[in-house]
């Protein structure tokens, strides 16, 4: 599916798009038709609903109960965990800070709370090779969104040059798979205006 994605700086918090989210939170997607979807989450149970069904071995829901239970858990587990002990703090420090809104903190970046998060990744590199150490993906024998929800945190961290992949070969390998999936070279290709990926960010041989 091709996306027209829209850049929403959401501390604005403009009224039309909380219209559209009274949340105020992104993503949202809003369909053709008009129906707004807001929520990671939420997107990806939506997407599989109307789309998933004729995607046979690539649907990304498993058919399973079990198995979709496993997905949504993993899910979860970064959009909520990892973002709030890695990404979040991250990307508050390097990125709104110096880069979104400069003019509500003449601040840099805290070094302990980087270096909180930090030491917070290490972790979940373990438990992402904990879990293919068992399995080909992170949730079972195919990709899923939660090999998805995963690599996109990774992906912010990964952008500013804070992931030890050296720590952890099977998380390194695993993301590099996901890294060269033809779906992933839009996220791949964003840049954050002022501020230039690390350098290894798109090799796909990193």
């Amino acid at each position: 599916m091709e996306a027209s994605l829209e850049e929403e700086r959401v501390h604005e918090r403009r009224r039309e798009f909380l219209a559209l989210n009274p949340a105020g939170t992104i993503p949202v997607l809003v369909e053709h038709d008009g129906q707004v979807v807001p929520g990671a989450n939420v997107i990806a149970e939506y997407l599989d609903e109307t789309r998933g069904l004729v995607l046979g071995d690539r649907r990304l829901l498993p058919e399973d109960p079990a198995g979709r239970v496993e997905v949504r858990r993993l899910m979860n587990w970064f959009h909520q965990k990892f973002y709030v002990e890695v990404t979040e703090p991250l990307l508050y420090e390097k990125v709104y800070k110096l880069v979104v809104a400069p003019e509500n903190s003449a601040r840099s970046p805290e070094p302990g709370i980087l270096r909180a998060a930090r030491n917070n990744i290490r972790y979940h590199l373990q438990y992402i090779g904990h879990l293919l150490h068992q399995r080909n993906w992170l949730a079972g024998d195919r990709l899923t969104y939660a090999d998805l929800s995963a690599a996109a945190h990774l992906s912010a961290a990964d952008y500013l040059g804070d992931v030890p992949w050296s720590d952890n070969e099977a998380a390194k390998h695993w993301y590099a798979k996901v890294k060269s999936r033809p779906a992933f070279r839009t996220v791949l290709s964003d840049r954050l205006r002022g501020l230039p990926p690390a350098a290894h960010y798109t090799d796909l041989d990193f």
